[in-house]
């Protein structure tokens, strides 16, 4: 439901070495075509450990492939770094408010670190409408 008194931002967190880098950059790139949160649900999907093999650039493409994503658009956004300051910036901003793993959630400015129960997220978002 809408109502217009909270909003969801995603921010990338690619700390994990180039394959988090690369996975962040194609699933902007997808975004770029309307399909982020598409792409991203199949990139968590698809994971099987850091670094092994699982998001490499080739394996990325693929994905889009899959999903049949205009292939003449995503395929140099990402082999060309088109989203990667885009990511850089994610994350940056993300280590400048104090993150230092995934997931963690603000809201209203405070953390919510880790994987949490779904009545912390309302007791958050509650005072934080209250204020």
């Amino acid at each position: 439901m809408d109502t217009g008194k909270a909003t969801l931002v995603y921010m990338n967190s690619a700390f994990l070495g180039q394959e988090s880098v690369w996975a962040a950059q194609a699933a902007e790139c997808a975004a770029d075509q309307g399909k982020f949160w598409q792409y991203h649900d199949l990139l968590f999907a698809r994971q099987n450990g850091e670094n092994q093999g699982a998001f490499t650039e080739d394996k990325l493409i693929g994905f889009a492939q899959e999903m049949g994503l205009d292939m003449t658009k995503f395929q140099p956004c990402l082999k060309n770094d088109q989203t990667l300051a885009r990511v850089q910036a994610d994350v940056q901003e993300g280590q400048a408010a104090g993150v230092r793993g995934t997931p963690t959630f603000f809201i209203n400015g405070q953390a919510l670190v880790g994987a949490q129960p779904i009545e912390a997220f309302r007791s958050a978002i509650n005072q934080a409408l209250k204020q």
